[in-house]
């Protein structure tokens, strides 16, 4: 693959987030106890909604598949991340660099598409309650979580041609903890402007898109909530709530990142852990605090586990 755009780099020194001692060992419990979490909160989401036919509405559908989504997005770099600072080992050679920049724009495009279907769904539930069960019949639900994985595959391959054609003969030292577009890019021996900004188009305009998309829905939302204030729509208002601090997790530091060239500002690492850990960790207790039915099935879970 190296040798194929002409690159002489074999591999890529990740310098993580500290070369301090301490903080290396703080920051491993860090990823450790974040990716613990991840594991277990949506391990629990999936089993949950699997087990309680109560929760068989596309709404937990499309929560159990974003529960598969956020497991596969952290296993993309933290488990890499907890080896390196474990053993000291920062080096990555090029064809796991590529690897690991396509699963991670795949999983996470997806999860974009996938939170945008969501708010989609949240919006016929409330705004148009008499053909919500039409609309988002269970095969349309396959249907729309199978588009977001198409969309996220294709997004992906777009971004990793762009990065598999250009040249790394010199720099290889990535400013990050895991292998992305933004810093990556910026060690190729060439004019890079061109490919910035078709990454910036493809990537920053997903995200802005997506983001639009989900304001708009949720605007409407708002505006058919808030002249029929009841207990039902308390407990609609309160799902999209959830619903939007999940989606803030996870855009606004997307489009910081995306919106732009890489080389006209620097990437903060630190902006990096709020969509790659934080947004994982916190989907689960947004999702499961926020829904009184999430917790009542997971208590009803816990007692037939004791039973056993």
């Amino acid at each position: 693959m190296a040798q194929d755009n002409f690159s002489q780099v074999t591999e890529f020194i990740l310098l993580g987030l500290s070369d301090t001692q301490e903080l290396q060992l703080l920051f491993f419990t860090f990823f450790l106890l974040a990716y613990a979490m991840v594991l277990l909160g949506n391990v629990l989401i999936i089993v949950t909604v699997r087990t309680d036919p109560k929760l068989s509405s596309p709404m937990y559908f499309l929560l159990c598949n974003l529960s598969f989504i956020d497991i596969c997005y952290t296993s993309v770099t933290i488990p890499r991340v907890l080896v390196a600072l474990l053993l000291g080992h920062k080096a990555i050679a090029f064809e796991g660099c590529m690897a690991q920049l396509f699963f991670l724009h795949f999983v996470g495009s997806s999860e974009m598409f996938l939170l945008t279907v969501m708010a989609f769904d949240r919006y016929t539930a409330i705004c148009r309650p008499l053909h919500y069960t039409a609309i988002m019949a269970r095969g349309v639900c396959w249907a729309l979580v199978a588009a977001c994985w198409l969309g996220g595959f294709i997004h992906s391959i777009v971004q990793t041609v762009l990065m598999l054609q250009l040249p790394f003969c010199g720099p290889n030292t990535i400013h990050s903890f895991f292998c992305d577009v933004p810093p990556v890019v910026r060690l190729a021996c060439a004019d890079t402007t061109l490919t910035e900004w078709l990454m910036a188009s493809n990537s920053g305009l997903i995200s802005l898109g997506c983001f639009l998309v989900l304001v708009a829905s949720y605007t409407l939302i708002l505006a058919k909530l808030r002249a029929h204030i009841s207990q039902g729509n308390g407990k609609a208002l309160s799902t999209c709530v959830s619903h939007l601090m999940a989606v803030t997790l996870v855009f606004m530091p997307c489009i910081f990142t995306y919106l732009r060239p890489a080389g006209t500002l620097p990437t903060s690492k630190y902006v990096c852990v709020i969509y790659t850990v934080f947004s994982p960790v916190m989907n689960p207790l947004i999702y499961t605090l926020r829904s009184s039915e999430m917790k009542g099935s997971m208590w009803r879970l816990w007692k037939r586990c004791r039973a056993l």
